[in-house]
């Protein structure tokens, strides 16, 4: 499909379907800092949609869907010290409330969520290009993941509703916030992966200066209402500032606690040495991944093939858990990649309201361009396209291309690529396919493909050193969000899993005393009277 192909596949203004239009573009003025709706009337930014539109004179133009804040370090300074006195070293409304009461504050905010849900869906696939069906998925299952998160503080909760008595003392033993917590989320998936580290922030009871992604920024502004009205002034507070620009400055004020990002570790690295005390800052990361898939000689090609064409190129490579390298045995290779060939033919390109469709917009022209330098040096360097049209583009829109023989010293052998290139190298012996993870600096996730369990087995024990997550016959993926989520090498800091994540927004305290005949009056007392929302035996339901 060659670039005039990819052009017509951009509609004219008209050509949009009534029902899935923008009725007019959305221009955020607004911010949620203390408890207030703050009116912007600076300087702001154009919002352009990946879905481009086709113009009489044969031009081909990203849309203007709106426009956000741009903001500088005076109001990243008045968020951070709001989010601050909110805190109130620990003695805040919110850090000091019970945890009935703050899961009453999130159903709240949940309620309203919910009730925006068409508005926000419809924002993610114009903002970031991601089909309408995969849109609607990010929402909902956003929602699951606050009601299971829910459910999971209500077990932690119960659990610690208990004295623990040894030696002589009884104690109990709690998990309590960790302080001013600054999140920031990824394009990728906007609203869920920023939810995973926001919700049990907040559940644990930390305030939280909030930094949208650049790309994914708007889908945000219905939601502004009910972050301000559901909890406490203070508790969340909004930025739209550049992060070279507000995010070192936050940092080294001191004053961030934890550090929630999903992003690249060398982005990650250079920001915890702004804080002048490191060992204070809790950092829970989701970093890079080029998580691999080994293809063993036995492995089930067809199985295998499916598997790696949506693990590969599902949201068009756009996700931490794609499989980004391919290591397929050498007897099988040419069988493999002929229908692998094939499996990306098959795929949909289009616009993401069109049913079916698998290849949507990238982000922006930006994208495009590093798939194209990332398969020049490739090409440069002996490997070759072998799919039809792969890797031709038009602005926004780049048809996937399958890249082989990809070796050491490529792009693609060691960068994520984060986008619809599928590099294969092949192996003659399981070692080099193993080489490859543990020489890799990431160490998230990999698959491996086979029907052999003595061989299988062999590959698990050092494999599970290397990566949090093995995967047997599947492709790399996060889910179930009961399952933990993390990474080895420069892949994660932290675990992230519905129970996991409140664990790393908290830390456990307790209060002890000696067990003689008048502390065990007084402990009876604080906790029967309600005088310590610390010391208590409730149960939630």
């Amino acid at each position: 499909m060659d670039h005039h192909s990819l052009k017509q596949l951009f509609p004219t203004a008209d050509q949009i379907p009534e029902a899935h239009r923008l009725r007019e573009p959305l221009h955020q003025r607004v911010s949620v800092l203390d408890g207030e709706l703050v009116t912007w009337d600076g300087e702001c930014r154009t919002v352009l949609s990946p879905i481009c539109v086709r113009h009489a004179d044969g031009s081909v133009r990203q849309m203007d869907i709106g426009s956000v804040p741009v903001m500088g370090v005076e109001h990243s300074d008045q968020a951070l010290a709001a989010a601050v006195r909110a805190w109130d070293h620990g003695r805040g409304a919110w850090p000091t409330m019970s945890t009935a009461q703050r899961i009453a504050c999130m159903q709240d905010f949940t309620r309203q969520m919910a009730a925006q849900r068409d508005t926000v869906v419809r924002l993610i696939m114009w903002e970031i290009g991601k089909s309408l069906a995969d849109s609607r998925k990010e929402f909902d299952r956003t929602l699951e993941y606050i009601e299971a998160t829910i459910a999971a503080l209500k077990a932690l909760d119960n659990d610690a509703s208990r004295f623990a008595q040894a030696e002589g003392f009884a104690g109990q033993i709690r998990r309590t916030p960790l302080g001013v917590v600054l999140c920031m989320g990824p394009y990728n998936y906007p609203l869920n992966e920023t939810f995973a580290t926001l919700i049990p922030a907040l559940l644990m009871g930390n305030t939280v200066v909030f930094k949208p992604p650049q790309y994914g920024t708007l889908l945000f502004a219905p939601l502004l209402e009910a972050l301000r009205s559901a909890f406490p002034p203070g508790v969340v507070n909004t930025i739209y500032a550049p992060g070279s620009l507000v995010v070192p400055r936050l940092l080294a004020s001191g004053q961030v606690n934890v550090l929630a990002l999903i992003g690249s570790s060398r982005i990650a690295d250079h920001l915890k040495k702004q804080h002048p005390k490191s060992h204070r800052l809790r950092a829970v990361l989701g970093l890079d991944a080029k998580n691999a898939a080994i293809v063993l000689a036995d492995a089930d090609l067809d199985l295998a093939v499916r598997e790696c064409v949506a693990g590969a190129l599902s949201f068009n490579g756009q996700r931490c858990t794609a499989l980004k390298m391919l290591l397929v045995h050498r007897s099988i290779v040419k069988p493999f990649l002929q229908r692998m060939g094939e499996a990306i033919a098959a795929l949909k390109l289009g616009m993401p309201w069109e049913d079916g469709v698998q290849i949507t917009p990238l982000p922006g022209p930006h994208r495009t361009a590093y798939m194209d330098e990332a398969l020049r040096d490739a090409q440069s360097r002996g490997a070759r396209v072998l799919n039809d049209g792969g890797g031709d583009s038009c602005v926004t829109l780049y048809r996937p291309a399958l890249v082989y023989p990809v070796r050491e010293g490529m792009q693609l052998y060691r960068e994520e690529q984060f986008g619809p290139l599928v590099p294969v190298a092949d192996f003659e012996d399981v070692e080099e396919a193993l080489q490859y993870v543990v020489t890799s600096e990431h160490g998230q996730q990999v698959s491996l493909f086979g029907q052999d369990p003595a061989q299988l087995g062999a590959l698990i024990d050092p494999l599970v050193n290397q990566v949090c997550r093995v995967n047997l016959n599947s492709q790399c993926q996060r889910g179930p969000d009961m399952f933990p989520f993390a990474g080895r090498k420069d892949s994660a800091e932290g675990t992230l899993s519905v129970t996991d994540a409140l664990r790393a927004f908290s830390i456990r305290s307790m209060v002890a005393a000696r067990q003689t005949e008048a502390n065990t009056r007084l402990l009876n007392a604080i906790a029967a009277q309600h005088h310590s929302r610390f010391v208590h035996t409730d149960f939630l339901f």
